[in-house]
């Protein structure tokens, strides 16, 4: 139960950190920032890996690149879900994917978490 909660608080610093420096992604409380963080959790750990297995052609074919596009519509899918998190456009929500993911390695990596 503790990993839980600090993956989730991990995920919850990484959304805001992505919020504070990417004009396109937008949280507009804390509790919407607490419900995101679970919401992304969820549709990583569920929806994500089943897009990855039914876009797999496309990803070999792109020599992975379209991965970009699978994790930018994971975290598209969980903004439209959490009302007041809110992405501006696609290409926001692959650069918010990017930025969450970078920043989530690199505070489990200074914290030890890796």
């Amino acid at each position: 139960m503790a990993r839980f909660f600090t993956h989730w608080i991990l995920t919850g610093l990484a959304l805001w950190v992505t919020a504070w420096i990417l004009p396109g992604v937008t949280i507009r409380s804390l509790g919407a920032l607490a419900v995101a963080a679970i919401v992304l959790g969820f549709v990583n750990a569920v929806i994500r890996p089943v897009l990855l297995i039914l876009t797999l052609p496309i990803t070999i074919l792109t020599l992975g690149l379209f991965y970009l596009v699978v994790n930018g519509l994971a975290f598209a899918l969980a903004a439209w879900i959490v009302p007041g998190f809110e992405v501006a456009s696609f290409w926001w929500a692959v650069a918010g994917a990017l930025c969450v993911s970078a920043v989530s390695w690199f505070v489990a990596a200074v914290s030890g978490e890796a």
